[in-house]
């Protein structure tokens, strides 16, 4: 059992009781996520990899993270573990929430989609539905017994993703390049005096939080747009689509910004390096919340409650996809009812075109 030793290297219990329930808190997420993709995917497995999926595995491989980060940093402090202190402990706190802003990213690559999608002259006649798959596969017969064992053995074999969504990916890459060429460097300097390893954790924490603001922003922004042209269309379901998308920018700029701000001014991200900080139990503990829980659990958290719908599922050897707008929840269904499907496409083009109904 740990023991916790005032003025030595070992957290304050105040602190060290905050790890422990960050901990459990990510944890549970990250076992709702990864539980709910189980589900979606029994429901739907023929389409893929869908929209709603891949923010499950995101936001449940990000939660992990935390949750081993939490642990980890608890044993590492207190047994001075010399590598946690240096590139171990960066990586370990620093991937995690990689994932969670490639999800938040994202999630504002489809919300660019739906906001010009409407002003390409091109698309003037298309619907657009967040039910779409984001990886499709391109094999020519779905419904084959051949397809089905080449998605069983290959499930990434021909995929398309949208232009938006390649940056999306290309963002997400770099970052991690840079995140891992920071802990090279430190790693280097380990045994030497003339790298510091906060200082180099310290740069990198503080551009990652500028980035986080920038990213709240867009999403306010983009979120606020959506919502001016969803007023216009007067019908329930747009009504409530409207709420999820405003709910989700106000919890990503009243937790986004928060939790930015805590990098940029404090050294808590960088509290897994005992040597350099000075604990003050209950101020370190409220900033620990402030940054860990508000800036991250809360933000995946929500989304996963505004996609909690399962799909409908997939009738075997029917590879129909409904065409239901949805801005938030993602789920690709088959349409069973035709009337339903009029429906929905006669709202999709009334929000494209700004007509009411």
């Amino acid at each position: 059992m740990l023991e916790v030793r005032e003025g030595s290297c070992c957290f304050p219990r105040e602190v060290l009781g905050v790890n422990v329930g960050l901990a459990c808190v990510d944890g549970i997420i990250a076992i709702l996520a990864f539980y709910q993709l189980i589900r979606i995917h029994s429901r739907n497995s023929q389409l893929g990899w869908t929209r709603q999926k891949v923010f499950h595995l995101l936001i449940g491989s990000s939660n992990t993270g935390y949750f081993i980060f939490f642990l980890a940093t608890i044993i590492a402090v207190c047994k001075r573990w010399q590598c946690w202190s240096h590139s171990c402990g960066f990586i370990f706190m620093a991937l995690p929430k990689i994932l969670s802003f490639a999800a938040f990213l994202l999630l504002l690559s489809f919300w660019v989609d739906l906001r010009h999608q409407a002003d390409d002259e091109d698309c003037e006649e298309e619907e657009f539905s967040f039910h779409e798959a984001l990886l499709e596969m391109t094999i020519d017969d779905p419904s084959s017994a051949h397809a089905d064992s080449l998605r069983i053995c290959l499930p990434f074999r021909s995929v398309r993703v949208g232009s938006r969504q390649k940056i999306v990916i290309w963002v997400t890459a770099l970052v991690f390049v840079l995140m891992m060429t920071f802990a090279v460097l430190m790693w280097i300097g380990m045994g030497n005096d003339f790298i510091d390893s906060p200082s180099l954790a310290t740069v990198y924490v503080d551009a990652f939080a500028i980035a986080l603001l920038l990213l709240g922003a867009a999403l306010a922004c983009y979120g606020l747009l959506i919502c001016s042209k969803m007023r216009r269309v007067r019908s329930e379901r747009a009504a409530s689509e409207m709420w999820k998308v405003a709910g989700l920018a106000v919890v990503s700029v009243t937790c986004f910004s928060p939790s930015a701000f805590v990098a940029l001014f404090t050294q808590i991200p960088v509290l897994y390096h005992c040597q350099k900080l000075d604990y003050n139990g209950p101020a370190t503990s409220l900033l620990l919340i402030l940054y860990y829980f508000i800036g991250s659990s809360v933000p995946s958290a929500f989304i996963l409650w505004i996609m909690r719908e399962l799909p409908p599922a997939v009738v075997p050897n029917a590879h129909e996809e409904s065409r239901t707008i949805a801005y938030i929840t993602d789920s690709s269904v088959v349409v069973h009812n035709p009337q339903r499907w009029t429906t929905a496409t006669s709202l999709q083009n009334q929000i494209s075109r700004g007509s009411p109904i």
